[in-house]
């Protein structure tokens, strides 16, 4: 038997865009996929083959949007300000492995403290179990400002383009900049606007400069306007504040879809519990979601994982089941969290789709959720790069 070989089969297949009628093989050789038969071929002579069952199975889910920082059950500015590096890490273990037994196989981290997404990262590329984790360090934001307890507080344009240079010489895959105030942060104005029109425009031209793509947290309309005129890859939560309520606007939205990019859909889910001012933004806001895709933006649904108990590190999937009651197809949401949001984290290339060339990063779920979406969450296997790494109830 050839060790570095093998063959998974399953009744269906996703494969990132398009959905495939069974039986299906997917061939794996040395962590990458090799070829994708939908004929019912046998193997190779000498491959082992693990048959799923009757299974879908699709590219392992990619959560554009999430804080391994942060424990969901606690205080968040009190963890960060207090707990020190190895309770902080510890944590961010364990939420990663909580994301990828959830089928995650990819998570882009979009504010740590102290770069320590980085650090896990690496462990998880030497070879510790692990999702791939695509890592902003920590965002930069005013002083005082949105999550300024994650300590990246610049307070001008010169201070700026100095943080992003200092996360360039760090070894970020992107830079996160808080366009606008945000709601978890005490004294934090989310309609209001951290950083002007100079500023995003001199911290998107410093990263570009430097190879590393920018996405901004942008609440206000304004704040969003501003950094889709700086050329921003991508805007994260896209509310569109107004001084008087969520009020969307076209010509922003033209001028994303014209550019290509990327919003960050945060899943928000109405709660009684809420408080009054975010429950009045959630109905608009899932309606100018909704305008957002049906005009061409990318609309990547991700989770902002972390930030508080109705956020733990595996809810992207029921995330999603919301996502496509609010916004597109089941098919159109599966792409979501697979290729699409793959290219949103720089990765179209290597993840979020099963074809050859990519990496065998891969998701077995009961069922068929293109038909009944809820199916997603029904997990019986997950691999990372070809390995399984966890197997679900049958």
């Amino acid at each position: 038997m050839d060790d570095s070989r093998s063959a998974i089969r399953a009744a269906r297949l996703f494969d990132g865009t398009t959905a495939h009628g069974g039986p299906v093989m997917v061939l794996v050789d040395d962590g990458r996929i090799t070829d994708v038969d939908v004929t019912g071929a046998h193997p190779p002579e000498g491959v082992a083959v693990t048959d799923l069952g009757d299974v879908t199975l699709l590219p392992g889910l990619v959560d554009a949007h999430s804080h391994l920082v942060f424990d969901p059950s606690g205080p968040t500015e009190h963890q960060m300000v207090h707990d020190d590096d190895a309770t902080v890490l510890a944590r961010m273990r364990e939420h990663a492995a909580r994301a990828l037994r959830a089928g995650i196989t990819t998570v882009r981290d979009l504010g740590d403290r102290g770069y320590l997404s980085l650090r896990l990262r690496e462990e998880f590329a030497a070879g510790a179990p692990g999702p791939r984790i695509v890592a902003a360090g920590p965002p930069i934001t005013r002083g005082g400002g949105h999550c300024w307890y994650l300590g990246g507080e610049a307070d001008s344009a010169e201070q700026a383009v100095a943080a992003v240079v200092s996360r360039a010489r760090q070894g970020v895959d992107l830079v996160k900049i808080m366009a606008t105030g945000g709601m978890s942060t005490r004294g934090s104005d989310p309609g209001g606007s951290q950083f002007g029109p100079a500023e995003l425009l001199a911290v998107t031209r410093a990263a570009h400069g430097l190879g590393l793509p920018v996405t901004a947290h942008a609440h206000a309309a304004s704040g969003i306007a501003d950094a889709v005129a700086a050329g921003v890859d991508g805007i994260e939560h896209c509310t569109f504040m107004t001084p008087s309520g969520v009020r969307l606007d076209p010509a922003t939205v033209d001028a994303m879809a014209a550019a290509g990019t990327f919003v960050g859909c945060t899943v928000v889910k109405p709660r009684e519990d809420m408080p009054a001012e975010v429950l009045r933004t959630v109905e608009p806001y899932w309606e100018n979601q909704a305008y957002m895709h049906r005009h061409g933006v990318r609309v990547v649904c991700c989770t902002d994982a972390g930030i508080n108990p109705h956020k733990p590190h595996d809810v992207l999937p029921s995330d999603l089941v919301y996502f496509a009651a609010q916004v597109a197809t089941n098919t159109e949401a599966l792409t979501s969290v697979t290729s699409l949001a793959a290219e949103a984290c720089g990765l179209g290339h290597r993840t979020g789709r099963i074809a050859p060339g990519y990496d065998a990063d891969l998701l077995a779920v009961a069922g068929d959720p293109v038909r009944d979406i809820g199916a997603i969450g029904e997990v019986r296997a997950v691999y990372r790069a070809g390995r399984p790494v966890f197997a679900g109830a049958a």
